[in-house]
């Protein structure tokens, strides 16, 4: 397989590169929103951040370099993945993150493509291409995490609504989030995959609280989120009634995809600098650090490039993405811990990126799914072992101690 440009993809990667070049941030600018340049961020900061992540995704929309794989008639160009993959390898050379847009365009929008109405096409897919419309992924309970399926959030019906009470929590940029998508339980006499419905509901609805967590980074990106008889339309179902957990199966591997795709979240030509800078560069040992951060970011790019190419190809993304997340943890924590190496006691006392990194290393793994979960998923659905027991199989979920 070669993975080189044709000339039409060599065409394409300079009219992408010209353009980020005139109207892309610089790494380390002061206009820039990426990860690299802004460690230790406080509150106050993330609302900047996001304003400019906003700002930035409309002046994609306007270039027409946004969402490019979409078809024509939401606002995309119909590019091929290869195109696609190019602009992000060209925009990851630029001081942008994407990462405010993360539910909205990797989870959302690849769902309502799959599930969505007509309608909710039409109503939803443009204002997310053009930055006008930040999602919130509000799935995960204080005590419904990797067991996902046993959540306790309710979702009553009401007429033409859904009352909506519980909690979720690690909610990414639900405080700054203008809608949410939300798996809830409307049914308990079912087991417990059966008995859930997806919803999207609006950030702003009464009775809706996101409320920050403060992490040992000094961000507060993640929240816990309180339902108190929120009241959501029938037609904000997605996927139709007690079938949420089929449709959040698509968000899960989207997200996962994502994740997985990220690699530009772990520079490797930043952390060939930092050894460079440290005067390491020449040693055996940081040498060989080096070429397995570039060989791992080489796999996850191709990897990637398999999981779009089915995709563009109208299969939806499968349990392989469990194997870009699962290797994009092991990615982020062993260059975290080569970068912190070459940096010594210095990274112990100041706010260097790296050091950022290695203590949110944890969530990267975690995030989207446990790696013990992606070793489930991987084991049982592509190498076809035997499935875990499972004491609650055909239980109805209300005879659940829960």
């Amino acid at each position: 397989m070669d993975f080189g440009d044709t000339p039409a993809e060599a065409a394409f990667r300079a009219e992408a590169r010209a353009w980020l070049e005139a109207n892309a941030p610089a790494k380390g600018s002061p206009e820039a929103f990426d990860h690299m340049s802004s460690p230790g961020r406080s509150a106050e900061l993330e609302i900047q951040l996001a304003d400019k992540a906003r700002a930035w995704q409309a002046k994609l929309a306007a270039g027409g370099w946004a969402c490019l794989d979409w078809p024509p008639e939401y606002g995309g160009r119909g590019a091929s993945t290869v195109e696609s993959i190019i602009f992000e390898e060209e925009q990851s050379r630029f001081g942008i993150s994407r990462s405010i847009f993360m539910a909205a365009l990797d989870m959302a929008a690849p769902t309502l493509m799959s599930w969505g109405t007509d309608e909710q096409k039409q109503r939803f897919l443009n204002p997310i291409r053009q930055g006008e419309t930040v999602f919130a992924q509000l799935f995960s309970e204080p005590n419904a995490g990797s067991d996902l399926a046993g959540l306790q959030t309710r979702a009553v019906r009401d007429g033409d609504v859904f009352v909506v009470n519980g909690q979720k929590v690690w909610n990414s940029y639900a405080h700054l989030a203008d809608w949410g998508i939300l798996l809830a339980r409307t049914n308990s006499d079912v087991p417990k995959h059966q008995g859930l419905t997806y919803f999207f509901v609006e950030m702003d609805s009464e009775g809706l609280d996101p409320r920050p967590l403060r992490q040992m980074t000094g961000g507060a990106e993640f929240n816990e989120t309180f339902f108190d008889n929120v009241r959501i339309p029938v037609e904000n179902v997605i996927g139709g009634v007690n079938n949420g957990w089929a449709v959040a199966q698509t968000t899960l591997n989207s997200e996962r995809a994502a994740v997985g795709a990220q690699t530009s979240v772990v520079d490797v030509p930043t952390l060939v600098d930092l050894a460079q800078k440290k005067g390491q560069a020449g040693d055996p040992a940081v040498r060989q650090a080096l070429a397995e951060a570039w060989i791992r970011s080489e796999v996850l790019r191709y990897l990637g490039m398999r999981v779009y190419t089915a995709l563009s190809q109208g299969t939806e993304i499968g349990p392989e993405a469990s194997i870009m997340k699962l290797l994009t943890g092991d990615h982020i924590r062993d260059t975290s811990q080569t970068a912190m190496e070459l940096l010594g006691p210095e990274g112990m006392l100041n706010d260097d990126v790296w050091v950022t990194r290695m203590v949110s290393h944890f969530a990267h793994k975690i995030g989207g799914g446990t790696p013990e979960i992606q070793r489930n998923v991987i084991g049982e659905r592509i190498l076809g072992l035997p499935r875990e027991p499972r004491a609650d199989k055909g239980i109805p979920f209300r005879d659940l101690k829960v």
